[in-house]
């Protein structure tokens, strides 16, 4: 973990007939990490997509592929997201029964692991395997759909994850409602990558959007 702070586009807010060209867009526009949200519809209450789509989007870009697994079970399919072109799985820890286990596959699969808390979820759940991860995720929204308001009690597990990490190499990410407005607050707090959709992908001019967001926090 660095000063540095990452910018990771959801490509859940892309226009999905022309992925590939979104994902080099937002490449060539500055961003950081791709982030992948992966939805079952059973999990969460929408369906987007599987390892045949990111493994068809991986040749567009050199760029961290950064999959969140909304899905339950996970563990069955995290050798599929590896395959397909993850660099990082990030399993929910609302979903895993076993999310030791979960997690020491990842790193048998030679990825990064990533546990993801929902908004009611204490951070107490990360105590007996924060020394396996490279990184936390706080939802600051309810999963499931893009374009969500912010949720600011997750300010506050940020700052309690913050404290959990003890200075460990472990990145904080939060995600929802993540945009210019907001941006200075997570980051004040703990966060060192931020996952921004709607936000990005709303617009037309990439570049200006991702540098907005950056320059609110780094103001």
């Amino acid at each position: 973990m660095t000063d540095y702070v990452k910018i990771a586009p959801s490509i859940l807010s892309a226009d999905f007939a022309r992925l590939g060209e979104e994902v080099k867009a937002v490449d060539e526009a500055g961003a950081d990490w791709i982030h992948i949200d992966v939805m079952d519809g059973h999990f969460v209450p929408n369906l987007t997509f599987g390892p045949p789509v990111i493994a068809c989007i991986r040749p567009w870009t050199k760029k961290f592929f950064d999959v969140h697994l909304m899905i339950d079970p996970a563990q069955p399919f995290l050798e599929d997201y590896a395959k397909a072109g993850a660099d990082q799985i990030v399993v929910h820890a609302e979903a895993d029964k076993h999310l030791d286990r979960s997690i020491q596959v990842i790193k048998g699969l030679g990825k990064k692991a990533g546990v993801s808390l929902n908004p009611h979820t204490p951070v107490s759940v990360l105590e007996n395997v924060i020394d396996q991860l490279d990184m936390v995720l706080i939802m600051s929204v309810n999963p499931g759909f893009g374009g969500q308001s912010f949720i600011p009690a997750a300010l506050n597990k940020i700052t309690q994850v913050k404290e959990m990490i003890a200075g460990r190499p472990i990145d904080i990410q939060v995600d929802g409602g993540v945009n210019a407005a907001t941006a200075k607050s997570v980051v004040d707090a703990g966060a060192t990558c931020l996952v921004a959709g709607s936000a990005v992908f709303k617009g037309d001019d990439y570049v200006a959007t991702i540098k907005a967001i950056r320059d609110a926090y780094s103001a």
